[in-house]
């Protein structure tokens, strides 16, 4: 059954309400922006150089992100690379981190060569802490695989 709604302008329109229909209404165009179609001499068909080819516009490709390297992590990788014990390379680990944080505080640009090149962008202080945009540059991608394995002391 239909039923009776008052748009802005006061006057009473029909409208469904039924619940199957649940297609979204496109709304009627009244006056377009795009000019109306250039017609020929003769006025019967539009005029081919008139109309502009269609463009591709390639959408940006969405980054898929691995696992988060915490701490931990990075010190069991660079005890395991290095074959130093843990209790060493912790604090040194630590250091060098406070020391990296210390540097984009400054705003100051990174050039570590297996890292690639740091640049802060963009910043914004919070009442908690504050958000940096980096980019980060790397000439080529960092060596993987065999790499992380320690050579053998005899070679």
């Amino acid at each position: 059954m239909g039923r009776k709604a008052k748009n802005l302008r006061g006057s009473t329109m029909a409208t469904k309400s039924t619940r199957s229909s649940r297609t979204r209404k496109t709304p009627v165009a009244t006056k377009s922006s795009t000019p109306a179609p250039v017609t020929a001499i003769d006025g019967n068909a539009p005029a081919a150089a008139a109309s502009p080819a269609p463009t591709v516009v390639k959408s940006p490709q969405p980054v898929i992100l691995g696992p988060e390297l915490r701490k931990k992590e990075l010190i069991d990788k660079v005890v395991k690379r290095s074959g130093i014990k843990k209790r060493d390379a912790k604090p040194v680990i630590e250091s060098m981190l406070a020391v990296l944080g210390e540097a984009l505080a400054d705003s100051r640009e990174l050039n570590l060569p297996d890292l690639g090149k740091v640049k802060v962008r963009r910043e914004k202080q919070f009442s908690n802490g504050r958000v940096m945009i980096a980019k980060v540059r790397q000439s080529s991608p960092p060596q993987t695989g065999p790499s992380d394995e320690m050579p053998d002391a005899a070679e």
